[in-house]
């Protein structure tokens, strides 16, 4: 396909290990049931503290994927 069209939809990530695994673990689950991945975009990132210590990553994260035509 020459001139793709792409769809965007919006996913949150979490990991109590990092920002990164948060996103890789969203784009895996993601990936199990849409086709043509093509990239994100993190919109947003948060995480909760606990005994002051961050203790989990969420993070938000917009991914684009080709549309078949």
């Amino acid at each position: 396909m020459k001139d793709p069209v792409y769809k965007l939809i919006e996913l949150t990530g979490t990991s109590t290990l990092s920002v990164e695994d948060a996103v890789n673990r969203a784009v895996k689950r993601a990936h199990k049931t849409v086709k043509n991945l093509r990239w994100f975009q993190v919109v947003d990132t948060r995480g909760a503290i606990a005994k002051g210590r961050v203790e989990h990553w969420q993070v938000t994260i917009k991914v684009g994927f080709s549309v078949d035509g």
